[in-house]
């Protein structure tokens, strides 16, 4: 089974070819060796995938070679990965809110909220 298409399968990616340039950009590992797109994983097999904002670790329980609802995707694989930490609440300043009486905000001001909120 390809590493691409299992990554796919189980849901770690939305597409496909999102799978398959994770692998060749270098941020996917099976077993800790880097991993091209086709690259074979089987039971026991150890998946580390890099995302945006995280690092997955999964072990293969069963190669899936389509991909399957959900709920079957998490019966084939035991997630590993290292917990989440916790969001920090942010300072209210921080996230747009302008005191009452300040004016409208400028275009700047206007551009940093818009941004701030997009990072939520």
């Amino acid at each position: 089974m390809r590493v691409d298409k299992w990554l796919w399968a189980v849901r770690v990616f939305k597409t496909r070819s999102q799978a398959r340039q994770a692998c060749a950009s270098g941020r996917v590992t099976v077993n800790e060796r880097v991993a091209k797109p086709a690259t074979g994983v089987g039971p026991g097999d150890i998946v580390t995938a890099k995302r945006r904002d995280r690092v997955v670790v999964y072990e293969v329980v069963e190669p899936l070679s389509k991909r399957v609802s959900a709920s079957l995707a998490a019966e084939s694989v035991i997630d590993r990965s290292p917990p989440r930490e916790p969001r920090t609440p942010q300072d209210p300043s921080a996230l747009g809110q302008r005191e009452r009486g300040a004016g409208r905000p400028t275009k700047r001001d206007r551009r940093e909220i818009d941004r701030l909120r997009r990072r939520r």
